[in-house]
C-alpha cells in the first residue's frame, strides 16, 4: 500500500506561482511512476504531470514551460512547481502513484484557485 497526501494549494492571483507537495509513505519500493492529476469545475480528471522512478518526466501541453515535477531523493515528497497561473488553471489537484504491481494510488486532492 502507498499512501499519498497533497498540500500546498491555495488562492493565488494570476501569474503568480505555488508549489504542491505529496508526502508519500508506505510501500515506496513498490512505485514506478508519479504523477499530478487535476480536476477543474465540470471537468473530467486530467493528467498534467508524470515523473518516473528513472527521472524522465512529461506534461500536457497546457502546462509545459510552466509546471515542474520533482521529487526528493527517497521519493518521501513528490512535488509539482506551478509558475504563470491562470485562471483556467483552477482545479483540485491529486498527487497519483502507479506501483510495480499494477495497483495505482490516489491522495485525497488539494485545491488551487487562480483568481484573475
Amino acid at each position: 500500500q502507498v499512501q499519498l497526501v497533497e498540500s500546498g494549494g491555495g488562492l493565488v492571483q494570476a501569474g503568480g506561482s505555488l508549489r504542491l507537495s505529496c508526502a508519500v509513505s508506505g510501500s515506496i519500493f513498490s512505485i514506478s511512476a508519479m504523477y499530478w492529476y487535476r480536476q477543474g469545475p465540470g471537468k473530467q480528471r486530467e493528467m498534467v504531470a508524470g515523473m518516473s522512478t528513472g527521472g524522465e518526466t512529461n506534461y500536457a501541453d497546457s502546462v509545459k514551460g510552466r509546471f515542474t515535477v520533482s521529487a526528493d531523493n527517497a521519493w518521501n515528497t513528490v512535488y509539482l512547481q506551478m509558475n504563470s497561473l491562470k485562471p483556467e488553471d483552477t482545479a483540485v489537484y491529486y498527487c497519483a502513484a502507479a506501483s510495480v504491481y499494477e495497483q495505482f494510488y490516489w491522495g485525497q486532492g488539494t485545491q488551487v484557485t487562480v483568481s484573475s
